[in-house]
């Protein structure tokens, strides 16, 4: 079992910045691929970034260049740099781990979310 808690939302204006990051416990993060993904209202949940074991990256089309996913397998940590904010990301943010690299919403772990709201 992988227990994933999220930080770093809140209300930003357009253009801004936010950080989020996932703290992991149960195991060691190394051996699990890594993901964010986002929920808006009304909305489906949706795959934002990836980020695999040997450090392999993936984004959706949506955020490539404004989003960053890292991870920091010795403090079990992972992390997503927003820059660039736009009200379309306003969502919550979830971060989930998965034994397998995934780009989509399928992963087996996943964290209790952090809102995002960007305001125009």
């Amino acid at each position: 079992q992988v227990q994933l808690v999220e930080s770093g939302g809140g209300l930003v204006q357009a253009g801004d910045s936010l950080r989020l990051s996932c703290a992991a416990s149960g195991r060691t993060l190394s051996t699990y691929a890594m993901g964010w993904l986002r929920q808006a209202p009304g909305k489906e949940r949706e795959f934002v970034a990836a980020c695999s074991s040997g450090g392999t990256t993936r984004y959706a089309d949506s955020v490539r260049g404004r989003f960053t996913i890292s991870r920091d397998n010795a403090k079990n940590m992972v992390y997503l740099q927003m820059n660039g904010l736009k009200p379309e990301d306003t969502a919550v943010y979830y971060c989930a781990a998965d034994p397998v690299f995934r780009t989509t919403s399928l992963y087996a772990y996943w964290g209790q979310g952090t809102q995002v709201t960007v305001s125009s």
